[in-house]
């Protein structure tokens, strides 16, 4: 599947229920009480006035799914996710869950040696101690397979850390 549909995957049922009920009964709301009470729209077609009852409303479902998505995938990656959710949620214009994707955590990988799951800048297990990534000889720090140099002592990496 894609990633956009993995992303879907871990949105709770929660929040697409609130959303469904939250359409549900705003579009119903707005097509039985507003619009037969606004003499402008009282004079549409009974296409626009269902075009516009159940597109003006979409908006708030993408807006509460994306508060579920922040909610659940700041709960998988480790971080601070009641506090996030806060932000997706009560900061206007979307700026809480921007700043979410913009400062999220990236995600936490498996151990190579217990397969616990270790967050995804740690250089060693704190389970059991593996390496999860290449180390500089020299000062012990995480370095990435390409380098050459270490980026926080300047010693040179032998050929195999570059290879892994």
């Amino acid at each position: 599947m894609s990633r956009f549909g993995d992303g879907l995957r871990i949105i709770p049922g929660t929040a697409k229920v609130i959303a469904a009920l939250v359409y549900v009964v705003a579009a119903s709301l707005t097509f039985f009480l507003a619009i037969p009470n606004d003499r402008h729209m009282n004079e549409w077609h009974l296409w626009q006035k269902l075009l516009f009852c159940g597109g003006i409303y979409l908006f708030v479902v993408v807006w509460i799914l994306l508060i579920g998505y922040v909610h659940a995938d700041a709960k998988r990656r480790g971080m601070r996710y009641v506090l996030w959710t806060w932000l997706a949620a009560l900061i206007p214009d979307a700026i809480g869950i921007i700043l979410y994707f913009i400062l999220r955590d990236p995600l936490p990988r498996p151990c190579p040696g217990c397969s616990m799951v270790v967050k995804a800048g740690y250089t060693f297990c704190p389970h059991c101690g593996a390496a999860t990534q290449p180390t500089c000889p020299q000062c012990g720090r995480g370095v990435e397979g390409a380098w050459s140099h270490c980026p926080h002592c300047g010693s040179g990496l032998p050929s195999q850390a570059r290879a892994r």
